[in-house]
């Protein structure tokens, strides 16, 4: 019989939970639907057309910074795929540049030398307080500006200048044969690949270590470079020229790009940094003193055994980081670097299409930190220890 009452009970909450569900979904799509309606509504009352046929209209509008080929009689739907590529750009070489800063700070903070020690910490506490937006704008108004003119550009080495127009360095022309070194390259790599499969295998059944970074660093570096002279050296290089109030030839680095990119990295870095450091710190001590005790040097010790451990513990607050790196790009609209934000903005004002371009911001920042959140899960998955 109390059985009988238990499950009669347990039946009855059931049933009231899947009501309250239903009757919190329905308040959910009544609510969605409402908001869409009367949006629609203030648009028309307002004259404002929705939809995105806008996106084939010609632009008009100018992009200083396009890396791919954009003009202002191209569409808007091209001009702003021109300032998603820009965001992609920015956004790939500041995760790269900050993950190489964050490491050697996170490192620098475990440090036993008193000074490199203090000097990783006030970086971290001092970028870390400071919001990233003035950041930028000391770097893009105090730093870069003070740079000289183009006629007194700094020359830091053959064909390398700075000014306060941007960064000019030389562009690399192919010449008939460059297609074999681009071979070489690739097979380097896929023969650095299995030698250092083949190492490790060696290394656990004869327990003799072999300098397979220093052998993959030689075939990485020499295969590439023999092929280069045996096939007469093809690759030209266009050095920059003054001509006229400015350098023309070569490639440049434009000052918004350079600010966005190095506040960007700054400031992760010291996000990043503490990353580390808490990896490092997660690491059992004795793990260091038996690694020390087999006399493995202390570079070693930091490679092999210290931050293959940290990565677990890395990785997931990295994550964030990158994510955050990205939304954190749209701060470009502030020096007048044309990313996404800024070209939608323009657009915006052009055409009334808020919604529409406030639609395909989130929806392309949801696309970009998705894609960073599976990798990072992936590679999270990798390191972790799997117990025996």
């Amino acid at each position: 019989m109390l059985n009988k009452l238990t499950a009669s009970a347990g039946s009855s909450r059931f049933r009231l939970d899947l009501v309250l569900q239903a009757v919190f979904l329905a308040l959910i799509f009544y609510l969605a639907y409402s908001v869409f309606h009367n949006t629609q509504v203030n648009l028309e009352n307002r004259g404002i057309e929705s939809g995105f046929e806008f996106l084939d209209k010609e632009a008009g509008l100018p992009i200083g910074d396009a890396l791919i080929s954009y003009t202002p009689t191209d569409s808007y739907g091209w001009a702003f795929f021109t300032a998603v590529v820009n965001t992609l750009y920015v956004a790939f070489f500041a995760i790269i540049l900050a993950t190489v800063v964050g490491v050697m700070i996170g490192i620098a903070r475990v440090s036993r030398n008193w000074l490199v020690c203090r000097m990783a910490a006030i970086y971290v506490e001092t970028l870390r307080n400071v919001p990233l937006l003035l950041t930028l704008i000391f770097i893009y108004v105090v730093v870069l500006s003070s740079l000289p003119g183009a006629r007194s550009s700094w020359l830091l080495t053959e064909g390398i200048l700075l000014n306060i127009r941007g960064f000019y360095f030389p562009k690399p022309l192919p010449q008939d044969g460059f297609g074999l070194v681009l071979f070489s390259v690739a097979l380097a790599v896929v023969l650095c690949w299995g030698f250092r499969r083949w190492a490790k295998r060696y290394t656990e059944r004869t327990g003799q270590e072999l300098a397979s970074f220093r052998i993959s660093l030689v075939l990485l570096l020499g295969l590439p470079a023999l092929t280069y002279l045996l096939t007469g050296q093809p690759l030209l290089w266009e050095n920059p020229e003054l001509k006229g109030f400015n350098y023309r030839g070569g490639l440049s680095l434009r000052p918004e790009f350079l600010a966005l990119l190095l506040g960007l990295v700054l400031y992760t870095a010291a996000f990043i940094g503490e990353n580390v450091r808490s990896g490092i710190q997660s690491v059992a001590k004795g793990q260091i003193e038996a690694a020390q005790a087999l006399g493995l040097k202390p570079g070693k010790v930091m490679m092999r055994v210290i931050l293959p451990q940290a990565l677990r513990v890395i990785i997931p607050a990295t994550t964030n980081d990158y994510t955050s790196l990205v939304k954190n790009s749209s701060l470009a609209v502030a020096i007048g670097y044309p990313d996404m934000v800024s070209v939608g903005g323009t657009i915006i004002g052009q055409n009334g299409q808020a919604i529409e371009i406030i639609g395909m911001w989130m929806a392309v920042y949801m696309a970009i930190n998705l894609l960073i959140s599976a990798f990072m899960n992936w590679l999270n998955a990798r390191v972790q220890m799997v117990e025996r």
